[in-house]
């Protein structure tokens, strides 16, 4: 019931985006909209931000599911693309209210997940460290989430399938030959000084 109950809050605030800005809307509107008090609102979220990041994780489920590959990472890509333009009144809205830093907490966590699961895929066999791993997998998030923020600043007027497959040329090999660089029986120390 717990779940239901959450599904409804978060179909309520996304009609209710559709007619007026996040900053208008209370918590009041949405549990009248859902037909419950105002305290089984606070049952589940403690406040509207706590509802937007919690629509924003289940969409990101929804978005990847099993697109985590390395052959399959560019579905997984184009599909975080559906999921905004799908949820586009949603992600504008949000995007352009004080929970912008929301939305990108939101595209930053799909995107590693994705991109974590094409480094732990291409790094087996070899001796990388969990840290370095990482830092691959942020660097290529943010270069990802930068794209995907700028295209959604430009109204999402470019088609996503074309930004992904420039992208897909740019990176092509790119992440095992990164994992290769931090393969650690081949890192030697770095000076400073060099």
């Amino acid at each position: 019931m717990s779940y239901i109950t959450k599904r409804a809050l978060e179909e309520s605030l996304k009609r209710m985006l559709r007619k007026k800005s996040l900053d208008k809307i209370t918590i009041a509107d949405i549990a009248e909209d859902c037909g419950i008090s105002r305290m089984t609102f606070y049952y589940h979220f403690k406040d509207i931000h706590d509802l937007v990041e919690w629509c924003c994780l289940e969409d990101a489920e929804k978005a990847l599911g099993d697109k985590k590959t390395y052959d399959t990472w560019q579905q997984g890509f184009l599909q975080i693309f559906e999921a905004v333009i799908e949820n586009r009144p949603f992600i504008i809205n949000v995007y352009r209210s004080v929970s912008r830093e929301q939305v990108e907490l939101y595209l930053y966590k799909l995107t590693y997940d994705l991109i974590i699961g094409v480094v732990e895929e291409k790094a087996v066999g070899m001796k990388v460290s969990e840290e370095d791993k990482k830092f691959i997998a942020d660097f290529y998030k943010y270069g990802f989430v930068g794209l995907l923020l700028d295209w959604i600043k430009k109204d999402m007027r470019e088609n996503p399938r074309q930004i992904v497959e420039r992208l897909d040329l740019l990176i092509r090999g790119n992440i095992t030959l990164a994992l290769d660089r931090f393969r650690s029986d081949k890192i030697k120390q770095i000076d400073p000084n060099d």
